[in-house]
């Protein structure tokens, strides 16, 4: 309290003064000119570097709730939102092609890893992404960057982990991307399998420039070649830095179940 009492009355002694009392006026001018000519400058102040991306908010029928939109390619779209220990997207892709994405902002320097967790139920027998005619996947996540360039992260069939395949598509669309297989086979099927990658080593590693900012996040199920059907569910996409991250998918794991984590290289 003698602490307190002491700041009030140094400020009163500062009042009192008329050079204190300028200088205070001008402090708090500039404060306020700050908050209201330039929001942008407090709203980057508050910016936190980690962000969770979830399937809350849709209807009882298993809706997918914005800002989240589907992407039908090929076929039909069976895709909703489930409880399993929290919602989470089911993906069950029969002869077709489709997406689940939403926009997103993400500054590399300030979050420069993506985590995710999937559990597959069944994967398209003879899909391979070295193979252009057996191109399909149970269960893909796309990242996009403003410049135009995408990182596509891939539960393959037979293509053995660490593959890495060009699928740039040319004038007029103009996309770069770069294909990663991070999980292959059918050993880990049912399981809750946790994935966390570096995506700003990735792009430098692939692209071999740095990378802009991120702009969308894709989830993916094709199986329009092979004419199988595949079948999988996605949770806990977040974005951060690797070590707030790894407290924060620990903490919500153990909220969901136990499960098997596998990270990139670098972190």
């Amino acid at each position: 309290m003698q602490q307190w009492r002491w700041e009030y009355k140094d400020l009163r002694s500062l009042l009192a003064n008329s050079k204190g009392y300028i200088v205070l006026i001008i402090v708090l001018t500039l404060f306020l000119m700050l908050f209201v000519c330039f929001p942008e400058a407090a709203v980057n102040a508050a910016e936190v570097s980690f962000m969770s991306l979830d399937f809350n908010g849709g209807s009882e029928t298993g809706d997918i709730p914005k800002p989240w939109n589907i992407r039908l390619r090929e076929g039909k779209a069976d895709v909703k939102v489930v409880s399993e220990g929290g919602n989470v997207l089911h993906v069950k892709c029969s002869q077709s092609s489709f997406a689940v994405e939403r926009n997103v902002s993400v500054d590399l320097d300030k979050s420069s890893h993506i985590s995710w967790t999937w559990k597959a139920l069944r994967l398209p027998s003879q899909g391979d992404v070295r193979k252009k005619g057996r191109n399909d996947q149970a269960l893909q996540i796309l990242v996009a960057f403003k410049n135009g360039k995408i990182l596509s992260y891939v539960w393959d069939t037979n293509a053995p982990e660490g593959t890495i395949t060009d699928e740039s598509v040319g004038w007029p669309i103009n996309l770069k991307i770069k294909v990663i297989v991070v999980q292959s086979g059918t050993l880990d099927i049912g399981k809750w399998i946790t994935h966390t990658r570096n995506i700003y080593e990735d792009y430098l590693n692939l692209f071999h420039e740095e990378p802009a900012s991120v702009k969308g996040v894709r989830i993916q199920t094709n199986t329009q070649y092979t004419r199988d059907i595949a079948e999988g569910f996605i949770k806990n996409i977040q974005f951060g830095k690797a070590l707030s991250m790894a407290s924060e998918m620990h903490a919500a794991h153990s909220r969901t179940g136990t499960y098997a984590e596998k990270l990139s290289p670098k972190q």
